[in-house]
């Protein structure tokens, strides 16, 4: 028996822009015709890739275009891509919020889904009966849903307010909720489009476990949309990369989000990062030296991480400092730095341009790709905060002196240690 749960054939998705159906009665004639005849609909030839940064020539664009992939049993899928990629369409489909244009879905069991803040929630309802509610939608006796319902309200966090309307629930309290009704009446496969973002960091960690249990423990099957590359890193076991509607790369977790991370990416300086502050000193320029002044950075050798300051005032500073940050390109900060950390430096004036430098003895971040965000400050006023300012790539170095080859797998940030050993009398 084959533990395919779930496989998607040639599922397309067209849209009107700007109406809804067809938009005139002679395409709906249109469509029918050929229908009756037995025809494909003459629409489906015609249209443009989803590409919503573009202006197109067609009213008809494709959301979606020739999906095919298969979920066995107990796996967990992601699904990235860029806003506007097809996601949140893929997964209406699934979850039959709106049908196909093209192709079909076969599935093994049901399916429960988390779409949106309080999809499928009535307002009017209380927390408790929208349990009911949603347990009866998704095929539960009244019976099996009153054997669950105690831990469905623990694991929300709301026992407060249960038997309270929904609607004067905030949107954190609603995900909660749905999160743990869709969780713990057990469908065989639970659909899930960005609700963690939601959610706070306690329900965050909640829910990322219990999805784990369910898929590792239960043997249930999870479809997972987001756009926190940490998340679907370590929970999801494959993963499929969305652009324009249509599947460009389908492979393991690690493997799809560099394939995204490295097709969406700016290298070097972001020339279109937004800088906020009020920008009466600029930081013209960031340069990074290695050893021997050269410009390729190596794991274990030394580092100097120099910033060019630009005055845009004539106008006298004093402390001047720079705060700056290294996350990793799935956005866990790697480590902090500050200028204010040296109780020794002092701060000259300067006419135009001016310098600061961090100097590293020996480089001790593993090799990869990272990014710098920085903040600097004059005078207690925050003159420019700049976020993912500066992607760079460490190459490989020997940090220890020892034939293992230390790999991201192992760890970010690497420490210099000793090991003593004793094994005098020992048996």
């Amino acid at each position: 028996m084959s533990d395919t749960i779930l496989k998607v054939e040639n599922i397309s998705k067209q849209y009107r822009l700007g109406l809804v159906g067809t938009g005139t009665i002679s395409h709906d004639l249109n469509r029918w015709w050929y229908r009756v005849r037995g025809k494909e609909d003459p629409y489906l030839k015609i249209g443009e890739a989803n590409d919503r940064s573009t202006k197109g020539t067609s009213d008809y664009v494709w959301a979606l275009r020739d999906i095919n992939f298969e979920v066995q049993r107990g796996e967990v899928l992601g699904i990235i891509g860029k806003n506007g990629a097809g996601k949140s369409t893929l997964l209406k489909i699934l979850s039959k919020v709106t049908s196909p244009t093209t192709g079909k879905i076969k599935t093994k069991g049901r399916i429960a889904s988390l779409l949106e803040v309080g999809t499928g929630f009535h307002g009017e309802m209380t927390g408790r009966e929208n349990i009911y509610l949603n347990g009866a939608i998704l095929g539960m006796t009244k019976k099996e849903i009153r054997s669950k319902i105690d831990e469905i309200i623990e694991f929300s966090g709301c026992e407060r307010y249960i038997d309270t309307p929904v609607k004067r629930y905030s949107s954190g309290m609603t995900v909660r909720l749905a999160f743990a009704v869709a969780a713990f009446l057990e469908p065989e496969i639970l659909v899930i489009d960005e609700v963690l973002a939601v959610g706070d960091a306690e329900f965050q960690k909640k829910a990322i476990g219990k999805m784990q249990d369910i898929s590792r423990g239960e043997g249930r099957t999870v479809l997972f949309v987001s756009h926190n590359m940490a998340a679907v890193q370590n929970l999801c076991t494959r993963a499929i990369v969305l652009e324009h509607g249509k599947v460009v790369f389908e492979g393991d977790s690690n493997n799809s989000i560099n394939f995204y991370l490295k097709s969406n990416t700016w290298k070097g300086i972001n020339k279109h990062c937004l800088k906020k502050g009020v920008k009466n000193i600029i930081v013209e320029d960031i340069i990074l030296n290695s050893a021997n002044n050269q410009s390729k950075v190596i794991t274990g050798q030394a580092l100097i991480i120099k910033f060019i300051l630009k005055k845009q005032m004539n106008k006298r500073y004093k402390n001047i400092r720079i705060d700056f940050k290294i996350d990793d390109v799935y956005g866990n900060r790697v480590s902090w730095f500050s200028s204010a950390i040296n109780s020794q430096l002092t701060f000259d004036d300067f006419d135009d341009l001016g310098e600061m430098s961090f100097n590293f003895k020996k480089l001790s971040l593993v090799y990869g790709e990272y990014i710098l965000s920085y903040v600097l400050i004059a005078d207690n006023i925050e003159q420019e905060n700049a976020q993912e300012y500066l992607r760079f790539e460490i190459a490989p170095g020997a940090y220890y002196k020892s034939p293992i080859e230390i790999t991201p797998n192992h760890t970010s940030v690497l420490l210099d240690y000793n090991i003593d050993t004793n094994f005098k009398g020992l048996n």
